[in-house]
């Protein structure tokens, strides 16, 4: 069974994800730390709990989810993996944080890339990336068939949708992606979103407003 460890960091209220197994490889899944004290946070839960950080896997390069990247590269000594479509965003985000008014980030470069049907194991857990573009031209989800969870990043929240009025966004892909991709899953999945509490597949069916 994989076990899921959720941090809300940083003023944008960004759900950063620990995933690990009884193996105690884990993967961390889009830190958006900024401050000290945050990242010494997340880095003393991985250290009290004897976890071995095996990667760093972004959904998307959007800033809140990528603040503590580099801290994580560091500390860990793991590559970062994020879809190549997301690569100019990433190396973008030091400029929107200075425009912003933004202090603290570090720029950091994305080492491997993530594909569409790829598997990436850590331990026992396998994840499936699926490309789901929309609030981002390189954005994934993680699925985690064993455990019956997806890692969705800012694509379906819990009755909302991600937002589509930055640069490089699209309304009409991000609801195709949901429709195609999310809502194939069987209806007891477990969505852990970038934002807001987790939900379920069967749930947003019946009740996301922007999905009826």
């Amino acid at each position: 069974m994989t076990k899921i460890k959720s941090f809300v960091f940083s003023p944008f209220s960004e759900n950063t994800y620990v995933l690990y197994d009884d193996t105690l490889e884990a993967v961390i899944i889009d830190p958006g730390c900024l401050s000290q004290a945050e990242k010494l946070e997340l880095k003393d839960f991985i250290v009290e709990n004897k976890l071995n950080v095996k990667a760093l896997l972004l959904t998307h390069a959007h800033l809140d989810h990528v603040f503590g990247a580099a801290f994580i590269k560091r500390t860990f000594n793991v590559n970062i993996y994020l879809h190549d479509l997301d690569l100019p965003i990433l190396a973008d985000v030091e400029n929107r944080c200075k425009t912003w008014g933004i202090p603290g980030y570090e720029p950091v470069e994305a080492d491997k890339s993530l594909n569409e049907g790829e598997i990436f194991r850590f331990g026992k857990t396998e994840l499936e990336v699926i490309h789901v573009p929309g609030h981002a031209p390189g954005h994934v989800a993680f699925i985690c068939r064993n455990s019956s969870f997806i890692i969705g990043g800012d694509c379906l929240f819990h009755r909302s949708v991600g937002r589509t009025d930055f640069p490089f966004c699209s309304q009409e892909q991000l609801i195709h992606s949901i429709q195609t991709k999310f809502f194939t899953l069987p209806d007891e999945y477990t969505v852990y979103a970038g934002h807001m509490q987790p939900t379920t597949i069967g749930d947003e069916k019946k009740h996301n407003p922007f999905l009826k």
